[in-house]
């Protein structure tokens, strides 16, 4: 199964919050109402929220990206 780096960098998210209406299995609001990714996936920093996710749920998380308004969101395929 493929892996997938997905990022949202919550210095230019701006809290919208259509990635996690679009994709709530991956996304989330953290504590500010910016984006991060969900604690299954989640390894984040302060400035971005990162994480590894499979095939499962790689093209909500594609989807999500593609609606962001400021494509704060990364989705990378891994190998």
């Amino acid at each position: 199964m493929a892996q997938y780096r997905v990022a949202v960098n919550k210095e230019v998210c701006i809290g919208c919050g259509v990635c996690y209406s679009t994709c709530p299995e991956v996304f989330e609001p953290d504590d500010e109402g910016k984006s991060q990714i969900v604690s299954k996936y989640r390894s984040s920093s302060q400035s971005i929220s990162e994480g590894f996710i499979d095939d499962s749920v790689a093209q909500c998380a594609e989807s999500a990206k593609d609606t962001c308004p400021v494509q704060a969101i990364t989705v990378e395929k891994k190998g």
